[in-house]
């Protein structure tokens, strides 16, 4: 009897990237194995994932934090709880950063992302308020960024100006928080110093080139059994081109903050960075595109010590320190 053929892995593991990231790609499970996603109006079915997800990612995120060491306190700010985490040897400072989780608008909440959270405090030395704003379907888009404009409000009522805010989320939070930016501005409530996206979740339908080209390349999720049904949990159909919904259709030419955009080249969002990136780039914004070989979703928070996520997450701390300081920050 001839031995059964080993079977080809679902995921190209490139040469072209560190051995470390090489290893964490090997971990990856082929999305198409996962569940299919809940109807998008299905609560009962989304509260039970959401539980599960839950569960997992608190067990990931709690090592992570134990690393790190911030000081974490739960708070209500403008009517919303949120996670206040204060790196090691944080100094009293106007300066915060408001970070929006991502998850696919539908996972995940504060504290289970507070691993994401602890990272980016370490790195740039910055107080992060992060929201545990409404999961969809409880919530559609509108709601949300309501929600994150609330506490951004009610920060400023506590003394800090715009000029101290940075808004930062990763995945659907950096749509999220892209969105927030816009209503914003368009409401004339100001907008934070600065902004940066990471693998940002802009476009909630399936219409930028890399949807398709990097379909089977995606070892997250695949947009018709995961992503389609959490955006219709996210915004219904006929609101799923609006710019608070999926800021790349946004009008650029009334402003923005200076943007920094980071993913990897095997996401199937990559069209929308770019795009995103060409928006503000045509509006004569300030913005950065920075774009990684063979790195996954998200990588510099899941695989924190590649060389990789260690370059990504130095450019993330020179930026957020060249935007917080006072007198040389770029006006949008």
């Amino acid at each position: 009897m001839s031995s059964p053929t080993p079977q080809e892995p679902f995921l190209h593991i490139p040469e072209t990237v560190s051995k470390e990231a090489q290893e964490f790609l090997r971990t990856l499970k082929d999305p198409a194995q996962a569940p299919p996603s809940p109807d998008p109006g299905d609560l009962a079915g989304w509260k039970k994932v959401q539980a599960f997800v839950e569960k997992d990612a608190l067990i990931q995120s709690e090592p992570i934090v134990k690393r790190y060491g911030p000081t974490i306190a739960a708070r209500n700010v403008g009517g919303t709880l949120v996670q206040d985490v204060r790196p090691k040897g944080w100094k009293e400072s106007r300066k915060v950063v408001v970070y929006v989780h991502g998850g696919g608008h539908t996972l995940y909440s504060a504290k289970s992302t507070l691993g994401r959270a602890a990272i980016f405090a370490d790195d740039t030395g910055h107080r992060v308020i992060s929201v545990d704003y409404t999961l969809a379907p409880e919530a559609k888009f509108n709601q949300m960024s309501d929600e994150v404009i609330a506490v951004i409000q009610a920060l400023l009522k506590e003394g800090h100006s715009m000029n101290d805010v940075l808004i930062y989320g990763d995945s659907s939070g950096g749509g999220l928080a892209a969105a927030v930016v816009l209503k914003m501005r368009d409401k004339g409530l100001g907008m934070p110093a600065a902004a940066i996206l990471v693998s940002p979740w802009v476009d909630v339908t399936r219409t930028g080139d890399t949807e398709f080209t990097l379909a089977h390349a995606e070892p997250n999720y695949l947009y018709e059994k995961h992503s389609k049904n959490a955006a219709g949990a996210y915004a219904d159909p006929k609101d799923q081109k609006h710019p608070y919904a999926s800021p790349v259709y946004g009008d650029f030419s009334k402003g923005f903050p200076p943007t920094l955009i980071q993913g990897g080249t095997k996401e199937i969002l990559l069209s929308g960075f770019i795009r995103l990136y060409q928006a503000l780039d045509r509006a004569g914004l300030v913005v950065k595109l920075d774009i990684y070989e063979g790195m996954p979703h998200n990588f510099a928070s899941r695989i924190p010590e590649a060389p990789e996520s260690r370059l990504a997450r130095k450019k993330i701390h020179d930026f957020v320190h060249f935007y917080l300081e006072p007198g040389q920050r770029v006006a949008a």
